[in-house]
């Protein structure tokens, strides 16, 4: 799995695998000091995904790792469960651990994906896609992942939610640096589906 795609990757696709990667990084765990860090340093121009960016680095200076951490704990572990249950199969069927899970370890399997021995959520939350998507187009997994493949990938597992899901994060009573999260991700979502629906099939 450590293998890398033979050709080297354009600069806007390095660019769309940093973002996917870094989005599942702050929706895996709660950001270490060194990661609100980094994100305080980010830097965007005047388009929206740019003030997104913007918004959050903002947002991340304010913010103390201690504070982020309750944050991420109400918005998604809480008391039985947390604000928000972000995964495919909850928001496409409203219950868990349902078909969309089933067709994400198909698909999974499909590409030589798996999921790290260490990690016991199921494979459909979005932290999970957001990196498998951010493999993809890194070409992380011994091979690359064409755009029709990304899109195949894309449609399937993260289109149809993931864009809901950044919307109510950040519209959550608990989002604080979350909401600018959201934001990020409900921009970039939008953009991932533009970009795909204008490609050639």
């Amino acid at each position: 799995m450590s293998a890398t795609n033979s050709s080297p990757i354009i600069d806007e696709d390095r660019m769309r695998a940093d973002l996917y990667n870094f989005l599942g990084l702050l929706l895996a765990n709660p950001p270490s000091t060194e990661t609100l860090s980094m994100t305080a340093g980010l830097t965007g121009d005047d388009t929206p995904l740019g003030t997104a960016i913007n918004a959050l680095a903002r947002i991340a200076k304010l913010s103390k790792p201690a504070g982020v951490e309750s944050e991420f704990n109400k918005l998604f572990i809480g008391l039985g469960r947390g604000e928000l249950l972000p995964y495919a199969s909850y928001y496409l069927t409203g219950f868990l651990n349902e078909k969309p899970l089933a067709k994400l370890r198909q698909d999974m399997a499909a590409r030589g994906l798996t999921r790290a021995e260490n990690v016991y959520e199921p494979e459909d939350n979005i932290a999970s896609l957001m990196e498998m998507m951010g493999a993809m187009i890194a070409g992380r997994f011994g091979r690359g992942h064409d755009v029709s493949d990304q899109k195949l990938f894309f449609n399937t597992h993260i289109g149809p939610w993931a864009g809901h899901f950044f919307t109510d994060l950040e519209a959550a009573k608990n989002s604080v640096f979350y909401a600018a999260v959201g934001q990020v991700g409900r921009v970039f979502m939008e953009i991932e589906a533009e970009g795909f629906r204008m490609s050639a099939e």
